[in-house]
């Protein structure tokens, strides 16, 4: 048997700039829904970007890919959808990650690296 892996959503959303903090303001109580209430939610942020005026960004971290397709079929999936709809997209694109290892980005040195430490084989 093998261990879940956990599946990260890394998405973006361009608006016009005028709308893009009003957008992020009404989804932040179901993004802190998403947090409090789905089992297996890591982190689900929806932000502006402060380098690219109408851009949002999205990260999701999800335990598991049956957390996910939990959300998927979740009240909260359904309604960020609605408020991000709000304001006509001018571009926008996702991705879903397997992640298979975690570390500190920091050795027990203190030297940043690219090296996983501690991952189990």
């Amino acid at each position: 048997m093998t261990a879940a892996k956990m599946i990260a959503i890394l998405g973006w959303i361009d608006v016009d700039p005028s709308g893009r903090d009003s957008l992020v303001a009404k989804s932040a109580a179901l993004q802190r829904s998403t947090r409090t209430d789905e089992p297996g939610c890591l982190n689900y942020t929806i932000s502006a970007d402060p380098a690219l005026p109408g851009r949002i960004q999205i990260v999701e971290l999800w335990e598991s890919a049956h957390a996910l397709d939990a959300h998927f079929q979740h009240p909260n999936f359904h309604a960020t959808g609605a408020v991000l709809r709000a304001e006509p997209r001018l571009g926008g694109g996702s991705a879903k990650y397997r992640i298979d290892a975690s570390d500190a980005i920091r050795s027990p040195d203190g030297v940043p690296s690219t090296t996983f430490w501690s991952a189990e084989s």
